[in-house]
C-alpha cells in the first residue's frame, strides 16, 4: 500500500505526475480542488458551505477543508492507498491529517516534493499562459504565486522532513524522464 502526498510549485508538473503515479500504482488521486467541486456539484452540506467562500473568492477555511478530506479518506477506494494533492497546506492541516490517518490505523508513507528552478518555472508558466490565452498570468503574478507557494509550503515540508519521509525529485525535463525519476524514488521499477 502506498499513501503519499505530492507537493510542488506551480508549473512543476505535479498534476501530470499525479495521474501517472496513480495509474502506475493503482491508487486513487485525491485533489482538494476535486473534492470541493464534487461536494459543490452534489449539493452536500459541506459543498454548500464551501461554495459560499469560493463564490466570494476566499480560501475555504481549514474547518471545512478538513471535514471534506476526512470524509474522502473514509471512502472504500482509498483502502489500497492514495495520493493527496493540495492538502495539507498548513501546519494545522498536517495535524488534522495525522489524526485522520491515526484513526484509520495508517500513516503517510512518503511526501514527494517536485523541485524546479524558479526561472525555469516562470518561463514554463509564461509559455503555458500564452498557449492557453491567460493574459493575467504575467511574470510578476507568476513570481508572486511562486513566492506564496514557498512561504506556505515550507512549514509543511519541514514537518515531514523531521519524519524522514520527504523525497525530492527534479520536476524539470521531459515528462517521461520526470516520471522515471519519481518511480525510482518510490522504489517502483520505471520500466
Amino acid at each position: 500500500m502506498t499513501r503519499l502526498l505530492i507537493i510542488g510549485p506551480p508549473g512543476s508538473g505535479k498534476g501530470t505526475q499525479a495521474v501517472r503515479i496513480t495509474d502506475r500504482l493503482g491508487i486513487v488521486a485525491i485533489s482538494t480542488g476535486d473534492i470541493f467541486r464534487a461536494n459543490v456539484k452534489g449539493g452536500t452540506p459541506l459543498g454548500l458551505e464551501a461554495k459560499k467562500y469560493m463564490d466570494a473568492g476566499d480560501y475555504v477555511p481549514d474547518s471545512v477543508t478538513n471535514r471534506m478530506v476526512r470524509d474522502r479518506l473514509q471512502q472504500d477506494d482509498v483502502a489500497n492507498g492514495f495520493l493527496l494533492d493540495g492538502y495539507p497546506r498548513t501546519s494545522a492541516q498536517v495535524d488534522e491529517l495525522d489524526d485522520i490517518l491515526k484513526e484509520a490505523g495508517v500513516e503517510l508513507d512518503v511526501v514527494l516534493q517536485l523541485t524546479a528552478d524558479s526561472d525555469e518555472l516562470v518561463a514554463r508558466l509564461l509559455k503555458r499562459a500564452e498557449i492557453e490565452g491567460r493574459a493575467d498570468d504575467t511574470e510578476d503574478v507568476i513570481r508572486h504565486r511562486l513566492d506564496v507557494y514557498e512561504k506556505q509550503t515550507q512549514v509543511v515540508v519541514d514537518r515531514y522532513l523531521e519524519r524522514g519521509i520527504v523525497r525530492h525529485v527534479d520536476g524539470l525535463g521531459d515528462i517521461d524522464e520526470v516520471t522515471a525519476r519519481v518511480l525510482t524514488v518510490l522504489d517502483v521499477d520505471p520500466a
